[in-house]
């Protein structure tokens, strides 16, 4: 009889133990913890966009950063002017849209205006200071066969830049040199003048931005050049080719992107810009970067 009411107790222990576990359970279920998704990255090169930028700036980049853009690069400075904005007024904007400045293009450059063109590059908040083609009167442009080029040689180019990079460094900003197809071809003394300006650079104040289009136009290898000069190219110019060579939103197009985003640490790459310089087939700059921006995501960018 003893072991019978042993027993009895012992289930009876098991069935309220088990009982009040279960309650516990309904009273305080498990909550999932909340997954906090990035919903804007990536950079865009506001070349893109130049015309709605021209026409309403702040619309503009409203529909960039409703694109899902966080970063910007900028081209469009003129007489100390950010599309017509201070350099104080184009931060205030970008802040209040919550897009963040990271370099900018600056085409008109010379060593006379060097030094007040990288304050207000400063003041804007911007980190890159971007030569986006030979400067000074050292590039052409050819209308009848649509190419481009650059006279004064390699050397002289490198001169410049080395010059430039140092009042960058000075001003408290990062110069980059941004190619095109022709440096990547030998000129008429046998020089690659991309090759030249890296090895005559020292990267403490000159870096490069490598426009992927440009570099795959020319028929060389992104891939080479990390391996060749690894750590040198510090923003990418990410933007596709078509099948007819003609630009393309990204992930629409022959480029691939993934092979080349896996050496992202050899280039040395910080930032990428989304950029596509002409629409085709009636489509809209605002359109394509919508288009771009999937891309950039399936590919693995971020």
């Amino acid at each position: 009889m003893k072991k019978v009411a042993i027993y009895t107790v012992l289930v009876s222990l098991t069935v309220f133990f088990t009982s009040c576990k279960e309650e516990k359970k309904v009273e305080t279920p498990e909550s999932t913890p909340e997954v906090v998704v990035e919903s804007n990255f990536g950079g865009l090169a506001l070349y893109t966009v130049r015309d709605d930028m021209g026409v309403d700036a702040k619309a503009t980049l409203k529909a960039v950063s409703d694109a899902g853009y966080k970063n910007i690069e900028a081209a469009g400075y003129s007489q100390g002017k950010f599309y017509n904005m201070s350099p104080i007024d184009f931060k205030a904007l970008l802040d209040s849209l919550e897009l963040v400045p990271i370099s900018t293009h600056h085409s008109d450059v010379t060593l006379e205006n060097a030094d007040a063109m990288m304050a207000d590059v400063k003041a804007a908040g911007f980190e890159y200071f971007v030569v986006p083609i030979p400067p000074m009167g050292l590039f052409h442009y050819d209308d009848a066969t649509s190419t481009m080029s650059m006279t004064g040689g390699a050397e002289s180019l490198t001169k410049i830049i080395n010059t430039l990079g140092e009042k960058a460094h000075a001003a408290g900003l990062k110069l980059l040199y941004h190619n095109h197809d022709f440096e990547f071809k030998k000129d008429a003394a046998g020089i690659v003048p991309i090759e030249y300006m890296l090895e005559h650079t020292d990267s403490k104040f000159v870096n490069f931005q490598m426009d992927l289009f440009w570099v795959t136009k020319a028929g060389a290898d992104p891939l080479a050049y990390f391996e060749k000069y690894p750590g040198r190219f510090k923003i990418w110019h990410v933007k596709d080719m078509d099948e007819q060579g003609r630009f393309a939103p990204v992930g629409t197009g022959t480029i691939d992107f993934a092979k080349i985003l896996a050496k992202k640490d050899l280039s040395g790459m910080e930032y990428y810009m989304v950029e596509q310089d002409m629409t085709y087939d009636g489509m809209k700059p605002l359109e394509v970067i919508k288009t771009s921006h999937e891309g950039i995501k399936n590919f693995g960018f971020n």
